[in-house]
């Protein structure tokens, strides 16, 4: 699709929903016309201030609205529904992270859009972040030789206080809890690097302050070439004022400390491929960011919708797309079973 202007409709016009609406908006080539939520203030001050036309029911955005792609932003159990609608209607969609709650389902829904040559991509931001990707091109590059361990970890203060049983947060079957929440985030970056991993074990899910869902998760992940490396996420640590990604690589030629912002390298030998010399080297994210001409939370969250329009515009497929993101489930799949038959193991 090339030329025309791409008219873009959104479901869900939450945090993440308002996000994308501003961040492919800004594109000169891209217009959102419609936006779908429940509530009727949300709808009026869109109406009227944002020039879109606004539905409570997203079935009627689609059956009304002469769209292009739609960008799905609502609570992971709804969205295999809206996906399955998303298709009949040959659009092209991006969906929030976790995109369903079972690998089966996303599963279906990949080889329901890919087979209708559909552009389908999961917001994974990593994989955009300017600094994982330098680290990615560093492994896929041989800079540490052979890799052996790596440990992948997040942290935030999302729950900091009791809480109860209201909002979609609070149950797994609306896909809230620190696994799909937020654990997604870093296994993805995991699967980016790495590849799934073969097996999965030792996997604990402990509760803080919530009363149904995890605020701590930790697991093992083993791969058939040796690799193996480890998961930690925290909501529930007051010391962190924003999310963090933070990610360990270590191999038989040195040593990677990274997170959004920045990295450290430590090489038993010079590099002069990615100009880096032995010992400890610093870099930031100002030293290796690609510049997007509209800035909304993070380059990270412009460049993924970018790519997806482009991935429409040029009919290639997404860097993360449904397929992807469904191995990020299935590994959490097994994460809930690994926990399950812990429990069990323990007479709990």
């Amino acid at each position: 699709m090339t030329g025309s202007e791409l008219k873009v409709g959104i479901i869900g016009a939450g945090r993440m929903g308002i996000t994308h609406h501003c961040i492919v908006n800004s594109r000169p080539d891209v217009r959102v016309v419609a936006i779908a939520d429940p509530s009727v203030l949300i709808g009026k001050l869109l109406g009227k201030y944002a020039g879109v036309s606004p539905y409570r029911d997203y079935q009627a955005m689609l059956e009304r609205e002469p769209l292009d792609a739609v960008l799905v932003c609502t609570p992971p159990a709804h969205n295999a529904d809206i996906l399955r609608a998303v298709a009949a209607k040959g659009l092209h969609a991006f969906v929030e992270k976790p995109f369903t709650l079972s690998a089966a389902s996303g599963e279906e829904l990949a080889r329901l859009f890919d087979s209708a040559a559909l552009v389908n991509q999961v917001g994974y931001v990593n994989r955009f972040n300017d600094v994982f990707v330098r680290v990615r091109e560093m492994i896929e590059g041989g800079l540490l030789g052979r890799v052996v361990r790596f440990r992948s970890e997040m942290f935030s203060s999302t729950i900091v206080r009791e809480q109860g049983e209201e909002g979609w947060r609070a149950t797994h079957a609306n896909g809230g809890g620190a696994i799909y929440e937020m654990a997604s985030h870093a296994i993805d970056l995991i699967h980016f690097l790495f590849g799934r991993p073969d097996i999965v074990r030792g996997t604990t899910l402990s509760r803080v302050f919530s009363a149904s869902v995890e605020d701590i998760v930790s697991s093992n992940f083993l791969y058939r070439d040796g690799v193996g490396g480890s998961l930690y996420v925290n909501w529930s640590d007051a010391s962190y004022r924003k999310p963090t990604n933070k990610l360990e690589i270590f191999g038989e030629g040195g040593r990677i400390q990274a997170d959004q912002h920045g990295m450290k390298v430590y090489l038993k030998e010079s590099d002069p491929r990615f100009e880096l010399k032995a010992g400890w080297n610093q870099l930031y994210i100002t030293d290796l960011y690609n510049n997007v001409p509209f800035y909304l939370r993070g380059v990270e969250f412009t460049a993924q919708l970018y790519d997806f329009v482009d991935c429409i515009r040029e009919g290639r497929r997404a860097r993360c797309a449904f397929a992807d993101a469904s191995d990020t489930l299935s590994v959490i799949d097994a994460m809930f079973s690994d926990w399950q038959q812990i429990q069990s193991e323990l007479g709990q």
